[in-house]
């Protein structure tokens, strides 16, 4: 948790702990530790009363799925319902600021997959969607002095192959590109106590072209009285602006014109890049409700067969992540863990990472904003196309594209990756239709970022040409990209992996990129299943192969960027630039040469 004066003092400078980075107050609880716990194989423990009771025999360490070791069961076998339970009281009611009449926020980062919660055994509240955010208020419930009881009941039915899972496997142990499972409680769970009206959610759009910034704010209720808002900028010890108003609904949007940003010569000062992430603190007063978040000034566009970052061509260098720990699978060993994982990313000479097949952390997002990390927003798939399928993967990708929409780290959206869960693409209208569906809902909600809309082939209203090519010949891929045209050759044929690379819509000036490539297997801890889509035998080969293909994509004229498979390995994945323990495979100033094309070849 925080202190008052830590989250007061500006959002941009925390300490990464806080759960909700873009939106603080002046305390919190955190309800991560120790809980009971308990498989439910035989679905027994809602007639037993496990609801009201909350007696399990095991100890769990949240927010560490069942199926790590960090979380201290370890079982990695497949189990569809698990139950939690901990008793919290008035230790932590102080430490999230509580006091009588105001709303207490029970906040769970993410549940995988649906979940109920109890509180002294009255149902409070359910939720959905393995892998987003949701609250509840207990304002009403909670005496101040007395203990509570929460109990939680998960369902993750690992056989659903409707549900996004992303590359969490179905099969009792991982095969091929698939990992272990992570079920149940994955995220922090949390306290903090607001104002009976507050914000609850706060989005953040930037036009530096027109010198504004905006704010969109979403309030706890209607106000039964216009109610006063206050809000303020400021970076580097000065203001840059202050709006007060009235707001007399639960919605409103506040225009914040900057100054500094109409002197064309000095605007770039305030504007974020990888280069110089300058993040802006902002001050947001809502009748009694006080909060601290941050926005990051830049424009991300796409144009001329280039990306474009604050209106200038920008060259993409990004690495696959699949943002997995062998002792924690999908959560995070620790915040700290997270702000590492950037600096890593960025000491390899990316400027940008891909996460993959799942929804990071906001935690992540807050190191990429501060440290300066341009992100690709992945969503996890589903296995089939289904009614269920449709429904599971929109609701989740709209949930993720408003919880992260401010982030200024996030400038491209990928809603699907290589026709996972619509594999029949290239045929099957519906397919088809469900992609255009999800590019055009995104950019309905977000139309400041470009959408891949199915990243690696078979692309239907993409913005970039997002191209898949495990080529282990760098005399084959410099020959391959070399020019537009050469390119466009792909594009009016077939594409590398044998696939149709757009289905439709203009690509003329659209961006290509290779989005995922190399894949290259050097095990240096020799595992008997070690994969990867080509195998070095040593350092030195594992150089040469990778300063080969690395010099082939950066000779490219018709490359406006490229995205590396993959950063880390991943259990029998063995294709990572570092090891699983994030110790690299090479000097780290040698990968960074190849990877800038700074070094000899």
């Amino acid at each position: 948790m925080i202190d008052d004066d830590r989250a007061l003092s500006g959002a941009s400078s925390q300490d990464g702990s806080h759960p909700r980075p873009q939106l603080l107050r002046a305390a919190w609880a955190d309800l991560s530790g120790v809980w009971q716990f308990a498989h439910d194989d035989e679905d027994a423990g809602l007639a037993a009363g496990w609801a009201e009771r909350g007696d399990f025999e095991r100890d769990i360490l949240v927010p560490f799925p069942p199926e790590s070791e960090a979380s201290g069961i370890g079982d990695t076998a497949p189990h569809r319902i698990t139950w939690y339970s901990r008793r919290f009281g008035a230790e932590e009611l102080r430490a999230a600021g509580h006091r009588a009449g105001n709303a207490l926020l029970l906040h769970f980062g993410a549940v995988d997959y649906r979940c109920r919660v109890w509180l002294d055994g009255a149902l409070i509240g359910a939720h959905e969607g393995g892998h987003t955010p949701f609250r509840i208020d207990i304002g009403d419930l909670v005496a101040d002095g007395a203990e509570h009881l929460l109990v939680v009941r998960v369902e993750d039915d690992p056989h659903d192959i409707a549900q996004p899972r992303g590359k969490q496997d179905w099969r009792t142990q991982p095969h091929v590109i698939w990992y272990h499972r992570t079920s149940g409680i994955w995220q922090p769970v949390w306290l903090e106590s607001a104002p009976p009206l507050h914000v609850t959610a706060l989005r953040w759009v930037t036009d530096p072209r027109a010198g504004m910034v905006t704010a969109h704010l979403e309030l706890s209720a209607v106000p039964a009285e216009p109610v006063r808002v206050r809000i303020a900028l400021h970076h580097d010890g000065g203001d840059l602006a202050t709006v007060e108003t009235t707001v007399a609904d639960d919605e409103a949007v506040v225009v914040l014109p900057i100054a500094a940003l109409a002197n064309g010569q000095a605007y770039e000062e305030l504007l974020w890049s990888p280069e110089h992430p300058r993040l802006i603190d902002a001050d947001v007063v809502i009748g009694d409700d006080e909060v601290r978040s941050y926005v990051g000034i830049r424009t991300a566009h796409v144009a001329r067969g280039r990306f474009f970052l604050n209106d200038r061509p920008y060259y993409v260098r990004s690495v696959l992540n699949q943002g997995y720990w062998p002792q924690s699978h999908l959560a995070a060993p620790s915040a700290s863990a997270l702000r590492e994982e950037v600096q890593l990313i960025k000491d390899l000479g990316f400027n940008a990472a891909r996460l993959h097949q799942k929804f990071e952390d906001p935690r992540f997002l807050f190191e990429a904003d501060r440290l300066g990390l341009l992100i690709w927003g992945e969503a996890p798939a589903t296995f089939t196309f289904s009614p269920a399928a449709i429904e599971r993967t929109t609701r989740e990708w709209l949930e993720v594209v408003r919880r992260d929409f401010s982030h200024p780290s996030i400038v491209t959206w990928v809603p699907l990756n290589e026709s996972w869960g619509v594999q029949h693409i290239a045929t099957d209208s519906r397919m088809r239709e469900f992609a255009r569906a999800l590019v055009s809902l995104t950019k309905a909600l977000d139309p400041t970022r470009p959408v891949v809309s199915n990243d690696g082939w078979e692309q239907v209203d993409t913005d970039i040409v997002a191209i898949h090519d495990y080529e282990a010949d760098p005399d084959i891929m410099r020959a391959r990209y070399a020019t537009r045209g050469a390119v466009q050759d792909l594009i009016d044929t077939v594409g590398p992996a044998g696939r149709v690379l757009i289905l439709s819509g203009d690509v003329s000036e659209a961006p290509i990129m290779l989005t995922e490539f190399g894949g290259i297997s050097f095990d240096v801890d020799a595992a008997e299943d070690a994969w990867g889509y080509s195998a070095a035998t040593s350092a030195d080969d594992f150089d040469a192969r990778l300063s080969g293909l690395m010099a082939a994509v950066h000779a490219s004229s018709a490359l406006a960027g490229f995205c590396y498979t993959q950063l880390t390995d991943t259990l029998q994945e063995t294709n990572g630039l570092v090891r699983a323990d994030r110790t690299p495979k090479l000097p780290i100033d040698r990968l960074r040469e190849i990877m800038t094309g700074t070094g000899r070849s």
